[in-house]
């Protein structure tokens, strides 16, 4: 089989290996997609080179099918289409409460293990969830960064006929927005890329860019003066914890989608002015998945518009290139079987 192998110093190799035999838990799947996300990206860019073990496989965007399993393995047969939700909880403690997505010896697969930029990848099978055979692979391959969206969205408590503000137009921004949306509330994005503006303005949402408008007053012509119920920061820089604080309205929620890996400056006397909650979000848990899977099962809203290129396997230096010399996309799937 073709496996791509991360390198370091900006490379990705293709490789012909033995397919493995999956042992005792696990599943071998065919693998169809593989997303590239944010994550895989820094990974390009050496930032997480400590932490891969290199060389590597990655990759966990990804949907598939079975194609064997080891011993102890039921409830699977071969060819039924799967995804999986890459976490590695066997670390799990007391301590950690039975949050088993956010335990302290928590091992993200694709990140501290081999990923799903091959062909064929085993993997545990408690990590699997089942779809539809009609569902579709390609968009089957968003489940991963959905359930992000859905877990962030399900954290704050979001309620049909609130107004929302998604601070950051990228493909988790969108799909928060998405499924904001979907629930009924009033969405609005603040981006400054014009790329990405068109493409959620094509999308039917209301979107605007604070270095055109003031978004605080924006926000408030749209609300009566009320400002925003809940807000995500999605967008990971300054100027959006600057501003997350200012339009969130009285006991508004904001939701910290963004990872970031330093202290950064927060204006704590809005929480205090305005009773405001701040919630930590970290990937997901089963049933946002079991609600992505729903989502994408039943084709009724845009997800497949957030997909901008399909590429060979083969191509995986070349997509990681040109992500870098065009920032605007939002998507991409690698064909893992060419």
């Amino acid at each position: 089989m073709r496996a791509t192998i991360y390198e370091g110093n900006k490379t990705f190799s293709v490789v012909n290996k033995e397919i493995a035999i999956p042992k005792e838990g696990e599943v071998r799947i065919k693998v169809a997609y593989s997303g590239v996300c944010g994550t895989d990206v820094h990974i390009y860019h050496g930032m997480m080179d400590k932490r891969v073990n290199i060389p590597e496989t990655i990759g966990h965007e990804m949907s598939g099918e079975v194609d064997a399993f080891g011993e102890g393995v039921t409830g699977y047969e071969i060819g039924d289409k799967v995804v999986v939700r890459p976490l590695d909880d066997r670390g799990i403690k007391p301590s950690d409460k039975e949050f088993n997505h956010i335990c302290e010896n928590l091992k993200f697969i694709g990140i501290d293990s081999p990923g799903s930029m091959q062909q064929y990848w085993n993997v545990p099978s408690f990590t699997l969830h089942k779809l539809k055979a009609e569902t579709d692979l390609k968009l089957a391959a968003l489940i991963e960064p959905l359930s992000v969206a859905v877990h962030d969205v399900r954290l704050s408590e979001l309620k049909p006929g609130e107004t929302v503000v998604v601070l950051g137009g990228g493909p988790i921004g969108l799909l928060v927005a998405i499924v904001a949306k979907d629930i009924g509330a009033n969405v609005i994005i603040s981006e400054v890329n014009p790329v990405r503006i068109n493409k959620a303005k094509e999308l039917g949402f209301d979107t605007v860019s604070p270095l055109d408008s003031d978004l605080v007053q924006y926000v408030k012509n749209k609300t009566e003066e009320r400002l925003a119920d809940v807000v995500f920061e999605v967008a990971g820089v300054q100027p959006a914890l600057d501003i997350m604080t200012e339009v969130a309205g009285i006991r508004g929620r904001i939701v910290m989608v963004a990872i970031h890996g330093e202290p950064k400056p927060v204006n704590l006397f809005k929480f205090f002015w305005k009773e405001l909650k701040l919630i930590g979000a970290r990937v997901y848990e089963k049933e946002d998945y079991e609600k992505s899977i729903q989502l994408i099962t039943n084709n009724q809203l845009p997800f497949e518009d957030l997909i901008t290129d399909v590429q060979p396997l083969t191509n995986i230096q070349q997509v990681f290139e040109n992500i870098d010399k065009n920032p605007d996309g939002l998507k991409v799937l690698m064909d893992c079987q060419q």
